[in-house]
């Protein structure tokens, strides 16, 4: 075998073991280990069958299938593939997007929340609509419109606000006139004579507040132990207090027993006068009759004092006659 037929087994060899190897890779990462899902738009921004789906801004699929849904013909149907682990859960959100701004559309799912449960095979992932380039463009024509009147307002406004100032500036310089200059040179020249007129005063009146402000701190001074003795005294003020506060406390809980003990008794001692009124009043009668009694007795005895000694009365003496 020659040369020739050596290089060139040798490169069909190659060949082979690239295809294979090419093969087995894309099987092994695109092949039999994905998981189909779904997701309907009503603006598919033109994705197309191949173009890259993105988890999280992460490569984890291809789109399949794009075109009308059979349910709903407003709606796109887009079919897609994604890895077998990646893990689409039922708040993932399915929109379009891409991974830069030169790059082709792709289709973009969210990740959703961690204690979600994962979406099966040939689940629909929900969808939110993205803006189309028109309707950005509408949007900015209305913002332009806007802005223009906006922009006519604002000149509008600002010629009325340079007028004003205008008019602001004119009166600054009528106020700071030849004329008001030199009545604000007379009143500083006023000024200055009157300072220089009553300067000794002013020096004379700061001495006596300097002597003033002496005799204070030296009265201050003074008065410094008086407040020691008048804190003092406050202090055994209410020690003195505090020392009879207690016997205070409980002679009045004393007398406040007392006071209720008596008005025990004295509701007692109304009670037995109530429920022996008609005794008392029985008593009462008995020695009324029986002081009447006695008054007679006393009567009788006053006139015939010998019935004490006799049991009976002696009998009438006869006049004698003669």
């Amino acid at each position: 075998m020659n040369t020739e037929a050596k290089v060139g087994t040798f490169v069909i060899v190659c060949l082979l073991l690239l295809g294979v190897t090419v093969y087995y890779v894309g099987n092994e990462q695109w092949g039999r280990h994905l998981t189909p899902y779904s997701t309907h738009l009503r603006y598919a921004g033109g994705v197309a069958p191949g173009s890259e789906v993105l988890f999280g801004g992460i490569s984890v699929g291809r789109v399949t299938k794009v075109g009308s849904w059979s349910h709903d013909p407003t709606l796109i149907e887009i079919l897609f593939e994604v890895k077998e682990d990646t893990p689409v859960n039922e708040k993932s959100v399915a929109k379009l997007g891409s991974v830069s701004l030169m790059s082709s559309p792709a289709l973009s799912i969210t990740t959703g929340a961690q204690d979600a449960p994962r979406l099966k095979a040939g689940q629909v992932i929900p969808s939110q609509e993205t803006l189309s380039i028109d309707d950005m463009a509408r949007k900015l024509s209305v913002v332009a419109d806007s802005a223009q009147d906006l922009i006519a307002q604002v000149q509008g406004e600002l010629k009325g606000i340079s007028g004003q100032a205008q008019t602001l500036l004119a009166n600054l310089n009528d106020a700071t006139g030849p004329t008001n200059r030199r009545q604000l040179a007379e009143i500083l020249q006023q000024v200055n004579s009157l300072m220089a007129k009553q300067s000794p005063k002013i020096d004379q009146i700061t001495d006596q507040v300097l002597a003033l402000s002496k005799d204070a701190d030296s009265t201050v001074k003074k008065i410094g132990p008086l407040v020691d003795h008048t804190d003092a005294t406050v202090a055994n003020v209410n020690m003195t207090i505090d020392q009879l506060r207690d016997p205070m406390r409980q002679d009045l809980a004393q007398l406040q027993s007392t006071m209720e003990q008596a008005k025990s008794l004295i509701a007692t001692i109304q009670t037995v006068v109530r429920s022996n009124d008609d005794n008392i009043r029985e008593s009462m009668d008995n020695i009324r009759v029986a002081t009447e009694n006695l008054d007679q007795l006393t009567d009788q005895v006053k006139q015939h004092p010998w019935s004490l000694v006799r049991i009976r009365q002696p009998k009438e003496r006869k006049v004698p006659q003669q």
